[in-house]
């Protein structure tokens, strides 16, 4: 990865808002950190070993929870150590990894989003076929797209803006953005904005398929007690996954593209973090307490640990 214009390291200026609570951030950053790691662990463990969670809507939400720890790697680790040093760089490979990584990963949300809706309409609409559609090898393959088409946008991306040459090297945000990099560019970026409405684009078909697909299932639900009664355990805390990354990514959107200079450097931060703080957090909590298999699992794990630590403790 080559530059004519010679930047080997780039300044992220959002920390200037952070300098007089830096050890109160770092503080609550490692605290959000380890809250993420613990809830995203604890339901992709518990997916993991117990074998009558084995079933598509379940191994697809294991992909979800996945998805929030590769994301917030990328951010959490590099944003601790810039807090607590005095000179907030990163290198110019690092940058476009950290790029990579956090923007692959929102992609791969919505993604594996609307493979989530498609499983729940194939469930709800067509529960006789559900086992022929959603087998073991086509939910395999649903899934390996879910990851390489946004990982392979990322690439495209990512390639085109490595060729622009760069008049500057300061970032104003707390972490590297493709956006931000572009407008550092000496030189015409159309194919930068052009690439980058198509993905968008792309990823808003995701969004308008997922609300297709929910018309339907409400349809499908308004008909039956029964058929009620599973979209609201299973498609509520669907809904309120997507509402949660779509509102998410919306900030940072609108932030990278319209946000005002005159605005406070520490709200543009916070609206810069937002799907990298809210989603990974809420999403595993939500399908954690609502979907009571999940649950009822958790709750069994945890008893039988405490039932071990008493017995060791009698041993010892």
């Amino acid at each position: 990865m080559t530059n004519s214009s010679s930047i080997y390291f780039f300044t992220l200026s959002g920390f200037s808002a952070t300098v007089n609570y830096k050890f109160t951030i770092c503080s609550l950053t490692l605290l959000c950190y380890f809250l993420i790691v613990v809830v995203n662990l604890c339901i992709i463990l518990t997916i993991i070993l117990d074998t009558h969670l084995h079933e598509p809507m379940y191994v697809i939400l294991c992909n979800l929870c996945a998805n929030g720890l590769y994301g917030t790697s990328a951010f959490y680790p590099k944003f601790v150590f810039d807090l607590l040093s005095d000179n907030q760089t990163i290198s110019y490979v690092g940058c476009f990894l950290q790029v990579f990584a956090i923007y692959s990963y929102a992609t791969i949300d919505f993604s594996v989003l609307a493979l989530m809706a498609y499983d729940r309409y194939v469930a709800i609409c067509r529960p006789l076929e559900y086992h022929s559609i959603m087998s073991l090898q086509k939910t395999a393959m649903l899934i390996a797209l879910a990851w390489l088409v946004p990982l392979s946008c990322e690439v495209m991306v990512i390639t085109l803006t490595s060729k622009l040459k760069l008049c500057g090297s300061r970032i104003d945000k707390l972490f590297c953005e493709n956006w931000s990099i572009v407008k550092l560019a000496c030189s015409s970026n159309a194919a930068n904005d052009i690439i980058g409405l198509i993905i968008v684009t792309f990823y808003c078909a995701h969004v308008v398929f997922i609300f297709c697909t929910y018309v339907q299932l409400v349809k499908s639900a308004l008909k039956s007690k029964d058929v009620m009664r599973k979209f609201t355990q299973t498609c509520i805390p669907h809904l309120l996954c997507l509402l949660n990354v779509t509102a998410a990514l919306l900030f940072d959107v609108m932030y990278s593209r319209y946000g005002s200079a005159s605005m406070p450097q520490s709200l543009r931060n916070f609206m810069a973090v937002q799907f990298l703080l809210v989603p990974p957090i809420l999403n595993p909590l939500i399908y954690g307490l609502i979907l009571s298999k999940i649950r009822y699992r958790i709750l069994t794990l945890l008893m039988i640990a405490g039932q071990r630590m008493k017995f060791g403790k009698k041993i010892f």
